[in-house]
């Protein structure tokens, strides 16, 4: 996709786009013919935020664009630049003024996405911005096909991606990257002692399977990616309303979020001995379905009462965060759409995570400064721990009441990893609940952009 919407070469003779300000405005106008500057006035345009105007040549085409930053001076909200794109025509524009050189390509790029795979009448937008060789245009793409793989496997449907869907798609990322890639499928879980995966996937024709892949040198640093691949969730037969199922398709966000950061990790070349783990399950309905008080016993050897069949998420996380922890790596990372409390604690657009490393956690919340891709630490209270307690098992699957939902799950996932204090479990929502610019309506990869930037410091010296 970024090739399509980004180039180096055409700079000079590309359109401009000169951002004003209020205070700029004068200065900006100081610079335009007589007949723009009377165009410029006949419209109005006092650079308000967001207000556009296009400025006509000589020969009557397309020879400028201007966009307002209101009272500031510095664009401080660079998606400002993704309402600009959704009103160019085709063509090849340059930015006049760069505050965030790394930021807006990539903003430029997935104002254009568009899940067109179903329609019709495809995306036909094509406005392409010429980058100065100051860009890292290698790292730009990789970031923007990383975040559009995340949109796309997000939105598409549970028909066309179910568990062997997903599976197919790490195959295929294994293939072209020379990852070794295998999984555990259907009864063979049990038989390795995958309980969990097993227990929540069993009720659906669409098998559960673990998948796993690893790539890079034996002996380089290990980070370990885990993702949910709750490719649909009924909620089981503790079932959802309809409006709460209605799109559960990004139940596997999670995995999505996994499988666009491990395909930005290999085609960025990181040095390290990167493993993915991805529990791919549908929480169905059958008579086979796991039920309300069944207890099993996990890959951990933990046994587990089911209080609730909606909170199947963690049950399926447990046995890979469990088998992760076997190789001892350096960094654990999962990713899952896992609580409603997170949403309620932080809106949709907040990734809540947690880890007890405190370092690790203020450079994650410096990362998500500079990158303009919001996560917030919450805690890891271990007083609320208790509260997982069951009569005739060793865990819960939920808190014994109705506060800290987010809390209690990332405790619950806590208990099933070795060295809690080398893993982080991000909450996220992996969607976007309305139309914004650059942002449409649905499948959205959040806190990947600060998660690679803390992992590109960390290990590439």
């Amino acid at each position: 996709m970024s090739s399509e919407y980004l180039t180096t070469k055409g700079y000079d003779a590309a359109i401009p786009i000169h951002a004003v300000s209020h205070t700029g405005l004068k200065h900006w106008l100081e610079t335009l013919s007589p007949a723009q500057s009377r165009w410029v006035r006949d419209n109005n345009f006092t650079g308000d935020k967001n207000d556009i105007l296009k400025l006509a040549g000589a020969d009557g085409g397309l020879a400028a664009v201007a966009f307002g930053l209101g009272a500031s001076d510095d664009l401080t909200d660079p998606w400002a630049i993704a309402s600009v794109v959704k009103n160019l025509p085709n063509g090849q524009y340059r930015l006049m003024d760069d505050k965030a050189p790394s930021l807006e390509p990539i903003i430029w790029a997935l104002a254009q996405y568009k899940f067109d795979h179903y329609l019709k009448k495809k995306n036909s937008r094509n406005a392409v911005l010429v980058l100065k060789d100051k860009h890292n245009l290698k790292e730009i793409t990789a970031i923007i096909s990383a975040i559009t793989l995340v949109r796309d496997l997000v939105n598409t449907p549970t028909c066309d991606m179910g568990p062997s869907h997903l599976s197919a798609v790490m195959k295929d990322l294994s293939g072209r990257h020379g990852a070794d890639f295998s999984e555990t499928l259907g009864r063979d879980l049990l038989h390795k002692g995958f309980n969990a995966i097993h227990a929540v996937g069993r009720a659906a024709t669409n098998q559960p399977r673990l998948l796993d892949m690893v790539w890079g040198r034996m002996d380089a640093p290990k980070v370990t990616l885990v993702g949910k691949g709750v490719c649909f969730d009924t909620g089981g037969l503790d079932i959802k309303p309809s409006g709460g199922m209605r799109i559960m398709k990004k139940d596997m966000g999670g995995a999505a979020h996994t499988l666009g950061l491990a395909q930005l990790i290999m085609e960025s070349g990181l040095d390290i001995r990167l493993r993915l783990l991805i529990p791919a399950v549908e929480n169905n309905i059958s008579g086979d379905a796991f039920r309300p008080g069944d207890i099993i016993k996990t890959y951990k050897g933990t046994t587990v009462e089911v209080d609730n069949t909606d909170a199947e998420g963690r049950l399926v996380l447990c046995d890979a965060l469990a088998l992760a922890s076997e190789d001892n790596p350096d960094l654990i990372l999962d990713f899952a759409t896992l609580t409603g409390a997170a949403r309620v604690a932080m809106g949709p657009a907040i990734v809540p995570f947690f880890t007890d490393d405190d370092a690790l956690a203020r450079s994650l919340a410096q990362y998500s400064e500079s990158e303009n891709d919001p996560v917030w630490r919450l805690p890891l209270y271990a007083p609320y721990a208790p509260g997982l307690k069951s009569d005739c098992a060793d865990l819960n699957n939920m808190g014994s009441g109705p506060y800290g939902g987010a809390i209690m799950a990332a405790l619950f996932l806590k208990h099933f990893v070795d060295r809690p204090e080398k893993w982080v479990h991000f909450d996220v929502f992996a969607w976007n609940m309305t139309d914004q610019p650059g942002r449409p309506k649905g499948g959205e990869a959040m806190g990947l952009r600060t998660v690679f930037a803390y992992l590109k410091s960390r290990f590439c010296k």
